[in-house]
C-alpha cells in the first residue's frame, strides 16, 4: 500500500513539488515522520541539494537516524559526508564510523578519519586513536599531514615507543617527515620517552634515513633539554651525523665529552671520532686520535686510509696501506677500495688495476665503490682494454644480479658510460646509456655522456643530448656539472646562439649554489664563441671570483688579440690579492704572443722566477718560442730552444715550424720537422706545414716526397672545413663545395666580391694555392676555399649589420685573411673568424690580429 502510494507520488509534477520544497523552512514544525514524508514526495533531482538543509534542521540523534534510514530505503542520492557530520554533531562516532568505512578511500574524505581521531585524542581515548589509525590503513586510506600529529600525540601520551616508532616509519615512507607539523609531533612524542634506548633509536633512525641535521638536533634535545647522559651508542650515532655535514666543531665537543666520560676507550667510539675528523678533512686531528687509541681494528685503519685518499694525500694513504700489510692486519673491501680510489684519482689506472688483482687474490669481493673507483682510474688513464676488463668484473659481481640494489647498478653503469666516453669509445658509451630505461636515468647518467661527448670531439652530439634531457618525455633537472658540460660543447663549436640559450636557462633557474663554477664556464664559452665583451659582462657581474675567473677572461682577451686588456686584468688580479701561478703566466705570455707585445712578453718571462717565484716550465718556453717566432725573430727563438733546461717538447717545435711557414725559412723548417719526427709527434699538421713550406719555395719534388711519406705511413691530411651560423642554423663548407642548396648564389656572390676587392687593390696570394699549376688556376682554387664559401653564405643569410661568425678547423689561409680584410670595407658586417689558434675580427679594412697570427 505504502509502496504504491510512493510510486504514484514520485510521478507528481516537478513545478508543484519544487514550490512546496522551497517553502519548507517557513512551514510550522511537523512531527518527524510527516516532515520526511513531505520531503520524500519530491523529485530525485532536488533531494541532493536539500539534504544539507534537512540535516541542519535535525535537533536530535533520532531525527538524524530517521533521515539516514529513509535515504537508504528510498535509494535517493545523497552526500555521505553530510551524514557523517550529522552523527558527529550528535556525539555518535560509532555510527559515523559505520558510514565512513563504507566509502571509497580518497584524499578528500580522509578529513573525516582525522575528525574521529582528533575527537578521541581530545577525550583521552588514546587506545581508540591507535585503533582508528590502524583501521583506516587496513581499509586502504592513506593518512595525511593532519592525521600523523594526532596519532603521534597519542603514542607519546600512552606512552608506547613501539607504536610511535612504527608510526614514524610510515611518516618517513610517506614523505611527510619534512612537514613542520608532523616534525613537531615527532619531536614532542619522543620527548615523552625519557629512556636512553628510545633516544638512541630515534637518532639512529634519522641517520639511516639520511637526515643528519635532524639527528644532531635530536641528540641536542636529548642531552641539553632532557639532561639524558649519552652512552657509547649515542656517540657512535651522532658522530657520523657531524661528519656528513662537516660539523667538525660539534664533533669536537662530542670528542671532548668522550674523553671526559671515559667513553673514548671504546674502540667503536674511537673509530667514530677518527672517521669524523677524516671526513671533515682534518687529518692531523684524525691522526692524533688514531695514535692515541690503545685498541685499533681494521675499521680504524680504514678511516685513516680513506681520509687521506679523500683529501688527495695519496702517499700517506699508500704508506698506511703498506703498513697494514706489514702488520698482517686482515684487509676488508673498504681498505682495498680506498687504495684503488687513491690511485684512480691520480690517474694511475694501471696501479689501481694491480691493487684490484691483489684484492681478488686475497679473497675479497669487490663492491660498488671498488668498481666505480676502478673504472674512474681506467677513464683517467685512457686505458680502454683495462676498462673492458673491469666491465667484465662488474657483470660478474654487481650487474644482472636479481637481488642487487638498482641504485648500485645505476652507479656502475654511469661509471661505465664515463669510462667509455673518456676512452674515446662513444658507441659503447651510448650503448650503456641506452641500457637504462628513460625513467631511471639520473642527472649523473645524462651528465657523464654529455661531458664525454663534449670533451672528446662529439660536441654536436653533446648538445643534442642536452636538448633531449630537457624534453618533457625525458626531463631531468640538470645540475651545475651538466650545464658546464653543455657550455664546454658550445665553446668547442663556437655555438654562440646555443650558449646564450643555456645562459638564459641558468638565469631563469638560479644556480646560485654553483654560480661561480657556472659563471667561469660562461666566460670560457663566450670567449671561445667570439663574444669576449659578453664574457666581460659575466665577469663584472660575478659576486665572487676565483683564479679561474681571472685566468679565463685573460685567455679570452688573448685569443682575440686584445693583449693590453689581458694585461690590465693581470694587474687587477694582483691588486685583489691573488698570486699568479704557472698557469697564469702561460696565459700572459700567450696574450703577448698573439698581440705582438714581444718586449712585454720577454720581461714577464724573465721576471717570473725573480718577482713571483714561478720557475719557467716547458709550456712557458713553448710560449716564448711562439712569441719570438711570430715576430720573425727565428734566430732568437732557436737560441732560446738551445738554452732550455729541459728537453724541448713537441709544442716548441710546432711553434717554430709554423713561423718557418710564414717567413719561408725552409732550412729551419726542415730541422723543426725532423725534431718532431724524432719525438714521434709527427701528425698531419706537422707534415702539412712542411709540405706548405716546400710548396711556397716551389720545391715541388719535396712536396711530392712529403705527400708520399704521409700516404705510406697512413697519415691523412685533415680537409679544411668552415662552418657559419645562419638564420636557419649552422652551415658547413669544404673547399670547392657545391653540396649546399644555395651554392649557385654563393659562387655568384663570391665572383662579384672578388672583382670588387680587386678594384680596391686586393691581389690573390698564390703562395696559398699549394699545387703546381698556373697562376690563373691558382686564383680559381683560392676563391673556393671553405672560409670564403662560408662568408658568402653568411652575407646572404645574416641580417644587415649583424656579425658573421665563421669557425675553421685549421689555421686561417693567408689569402683568405687578405681577402676578408678588403671585403670588410665593402660590407656592413663585422667578420669574426675563429681558426685553430685564435680569433680574427675584420672590420673597416683591418684585422684585430695586426698581422700576428
Amino acid at each position: 500500500m505504502q509502496t504504491g502510494l510512493i510510486g504514484s507520488l514520485k510521478s507528481a509534477a516537478t513545478t508543484a513539488t519544487a514550490t512546496m520544497l522551497i517553502s519548507l523552512p517557513r512551514l510550522k514544525p511537523k512531527p518527524p515522520l510527516l516532515f520526511l514524508t513531505t520531503f520524500f514526495f519530491s523529485t530525485a533531482s532536488s533531494t541532493t541539494d536539500l539534504t544539507s538543509t534537512l540535516f541542519h534542521q535535525c535537533k536530535s540523534l533520532a531525527s538524524a537516524e530517521l533521515i539516514h534510514q529513509q535515504l537508504l530505503v528510498q535509494g535517493l542520492p545523497h552526500d555521505p559526508t553530510h551524514i557523517i557530520s550529522m552523527y558527529l554533531t550528535f556525539n555518535s562516532p560509532a555510527k559515523a564510523l559505520s558510514v565512513l568505512r563504507r566509502l571509497h578511500p580518497s584524499s578528500h574524505t580522509v578529513f573525516w578519519w582525522n575528525q574521529l581521531i582528533r575527537r578521541s585524542v581530545h577525550l583521552g581515548f588514546l587506545e581508540d586513536v591507535l585503533q582508528l589509525y590502524r583501521r583506516m590503513q587496513r581499509l586502504g586510506w592513506r593518512p595525511d599531514h593532519y592525521t600523523f600529529p594526532f596519532v603521534l600525540k597519542a603514542c607519546g601520551e600512552i606512552p608506547s615507543f613501539r607504536c610511535g616508532a612504527s608510526v614514524h616509519a610510515v611518516v618517513f615512507a610517506s614523505g611527510f617527515e619534512w612537514n613542520v607539523f608532523v616534525g613537531n609531533g615527532l619531536v614532542s612524542m619522543y620527548g615523552r620517552f625519557g629512556d636512553l634506548v628510545s633516544w638512541n633509536s630515534i637518532v639512529a633512525a634519522y641517520m639511516q634515513g639520511g637526515d643528519s641535521i635532524r639527528a644532531m638536533k635530536m641528540f641536542e634535545r636529548m642531552t641539553e633539554d632532557l639532561g639524558i647522559r649519552p652512552d657509547a651508542v649515542s656517540l657512535v650515532n651522532v658522530l657520523p651525523a657531524c661528519a656528513s655535514v662537516g660539523a667538525w666543531s660539534r664533533g669536537k665537543q662530542v670528542h671532548g665529552y668522550a674523553l671526559r666520560s671515559g667513553l673514548f676507550e671504546d674502540v667503536f667510539v674511537g673509530n667514530a671520532v677518527v672517521d669524523m675528523y677524516a671526513k671533515c678533512g682534518m687529518m692531523e686531528e684524525a691522526n692524533k686520535v688514531f695514535e692515541r687509541m690503545k685498541v685499533k681494528d681494521v675499521v680504524s685503519w680504514n678511516a685513516m686510509v680513506t681520509g687521506y685518499s679523500q683529501i688527495g694525500r695519496f702517499d700517506d694513504a699508500l704508506g698506511l696501506f703498506e703498513k697494514i700489510r706489514e702488520e698482517k692486519i686482515e684487509l676488508n673491501v673498504v681498505t682495498w677500495s680506498a687504495v684503488i680510489a687513491g690511485y684512480a684519482q691520480r690517474g694511475l689506472g694501471f696501479e689501481a688495476l694491480d691493487v684490484f688483482r691483489q684484492m681478488l687474490l686475497c679473497g675479497s669481493e669487490p663492491n660498488v665503490v671498488t668498481l666505480v673507483s676502478l673504472l674512474s682510474g681506467c677513464a683517467s688513464a685512457g686505458t680502454l682494454l683495462h676498462g673492458k676488463e673491469t666491465h667484465c668484473h662488474a657483470i660478474k659481481w654487481i650487474l644482472n644480479l636479481d637481488e642487487n640494489d638498482p641504485g648500485d647498478d645505476l652507479m656502475v653503469i654511469n661509471a661505465l658510460i664515463d669510462m667509455y666516453s673518456k676512452c674515446k669509445s662513444p658507441k659503447a658509451a651510448r650503448a650503456m646509456f641506452d641500457l637504462i630505461p628513460p625513467k631511471d636515468r639520473s642527472v649523473v647518467t645524462w651528465t657523464v655522456l654529455i661531458g664525454g661527448n663534449a670533451q672528446h670531439g662529439e660536441a654536436n652530439e653533446a648538445l643534442e643530448l642536452f636538448s633531449q634531457m630537457l624534453q618533457p618525455d625525458n626531463f631531468v633537472m640538470p645540475n651545475a656539472f651538466t650545464i658546464s658540460c653543455a657550455l664546454m660543447a658550445c665553446a668547442r663549436l663556437g655555438a654562440l646562439r646555443f650558449g646564450r640559450q643555456i645562459h638564459a636557462y641558468v638565469l631563469r633557474n638560479r644556480f646560485e649554489s654553483a654560480m661561480l663554477f657556472v659563471a667561469n664556464c660562461l666566460i670560457d664559452m663566450y670567449s671561445k664563441s667570439g663574444d669576449v665583451d659578453a664574457a666581460r659582462v659575466v665577469f663584472d657581474n660575478m659576486h665572487q671570483r676565483n683564479g679561474v675567473s681571472w685566468t679565463s677572461l685573460m685567455t679570452g682577451y688573448g685569443m682575440h688579440g686584445r693583449g693590453e686588456e689581458a694585461l690590465q686584468i693581470f694587474y687587477e688580479m694582483q691588486k685583489v690579492g691573488l698570486v699568479p701561478d704557472g698557469v697564469t703566466f702561460v696565459v700572459v705570455l700567450y696574450a703577448c704572443s698573439h698581440s705582438g707585445m714581444v718586449d712585454q712578453g720577454i720581461n714577464y718571462f724573465n721576471g717570473m722566477n725573480k718577482d713571483f717565484g714561478v720557475v719557467p716550465g716547458a709550456e712557458h718556453y713553448a710560449c716564448m718560442v711562439d712569441l719570438l717566432s711570430r715576430a720573425g725573430r727565428l734566430d732568437e727563438a732557436m737560441e732560446l730552444i738551445r738554452g732550455m733546461p729541459m728537453k724541448p717538447t713537441p709544442a716548441v717545435w710546432v711553434a717554430l715550424l709554423s713561423a718557418c711557414r710564414v717567413y719561408a725559412n725552409v732550412e729551419l723548417g726542415e730541422y723543426a720537422a725532423n725534431q718532431l719526427l724524432e719525438l714521434e709527434s709527427g701528425n698531419d699538421g706537422s707534415y702539412t706545414l712542411l709540405s706548405n713550406i716546400y710548396a711556397n719555395a716551389r720545391c715541388w719534388k719535396d712536396v711530392a716526397r712529403i705527400r708520399s711519406l704521409m700516404k705510406n705511413t697512413g697519415i691523412k691530411k685533415r680537409p679544411g672545413c668552415s662552418w657559419v651560423q645562419g638564420r636557419k642554423g649552422t652551415a658547413t663548407f669544404f673547399a670547392g663545395d657545391w653540396s649546399h642548396p644555395m651554392s649557385q648564389q654563393i659562387y655568384d656572390l663570391l665572383r662579384d666580391l672578388m672583382q670588387r676587392i680587386k678594384a680596391l687593390g686586393y691581389v690573390p696570394d698564390n703562395r696559398f694555392a699549394l699545387h703546381d699549376v698556373d697562376d690563373e688556376e691558382k686564383g680559381d682554387l683560392l676563391s673556393e676555399h671553405s672560409e670564403k664559401l662560408a662568408l658568402a653564405y653568411g652575407i646572404l643569410t645574416t641580417a644587415p649589420g649583424a656579425p658573421i661568425r665563421i669557425t675553421k678547423n685549421l689555421r686561417a689561409c693567408g689569402d683568405c685573411h687578405s681577402a676578408f680584410t678588403y671585403i670588410s670595407i665593402i660590407i656592413e658586417h663585422e667578420i669574426i673568424v675563429r681558426d685553430s689558434s685564435r680569433f680574427h675580427h675584420f672590420k673597416n679594412g683591418s684585422c684585430s690580429c695586426r698581422g700576428y697570427w
